[in-house]
């Protein structure tokens, strides 16, 4: 595979909609910094598009749109329909986001401290937050009865794509101004 291939496969592979031979044209020409035909890029597409029709590829570049884009081959249709199935099973309700984001921010916290502050019931929300492995328990607080504290773990963070609870936006008090976060 040329250098022209390998620099189109990743354009094509990473755009986020089906990528035009003038866009391809633009990056690739920033990138040698000379001008490259459209005539090229089109012969080095059209050479990437025979390559991924083999067998030995479950996708492949198709023209749609006007433009060129990685998909799935229909016969991996079934396979892919079951992931985007269990990935939509994923998302959580928002009694869990309601109790996640009291979790996040006030950790370490009590089962008891969450309900006082939703106003209801979390043992089911809390059990479900424990097994998708969104929270954990961090130990007991020292008050009568010992309840279990509760914080966010690593798979929080992966989940909402922080790296760290610093990264979680400020919360808005009655005194800020609508639209603007605490610093």
């Amino acid at each position: 595979m040329t250098f022209l291939e390998k620099n189109i496969e990743s354009l094509i592979f990473c755009a986020p909609e089906p990528i035009t031979l003038e866009e391809i044209q633009a990056c690739i020409s920033e990138v040698v910094s000379q001008e490259v035909s459209l005539e090229s890029i089109r012969e080095a597409v059209e050479h990437l598009i025979v390559r991924y029709q083999s067998d030995n590829y479950s996708f492949q570049i198709y023209k749609i749109a006007g433009g060129y884009q990685f998909l799935t081959k229909p016969a991996y249709q079934t396979t892919v329909a079951a992931l985007l199935k269990n990935t939509s099973k994923q998302r959580l309700s928002k009694a869990s986001l309601e109790t996640l984001s009291i979790i996040a921010y006030k950790q370490p916290i009590t089962k008891a401290e969450v309900e006082n502050i939703r106003g209801i019931n979390c043992d089911y929300t809390i059990q479900k937050l424990l097994e998708r492995d969104l929270i954990e328990i961090k130990g007991k607080a020292q008050t009568a009865g010992s309840p279990l504290l509760y914080g966010t773990t690593s798979k929080f963070m992966e989940y909402f794509g922080i790296n760290n609870l610093g990264e979680l936006p400020q919360p808005k008090t009655e005194n800020t101004p609508q639209g603007e976060y605490l610093k």
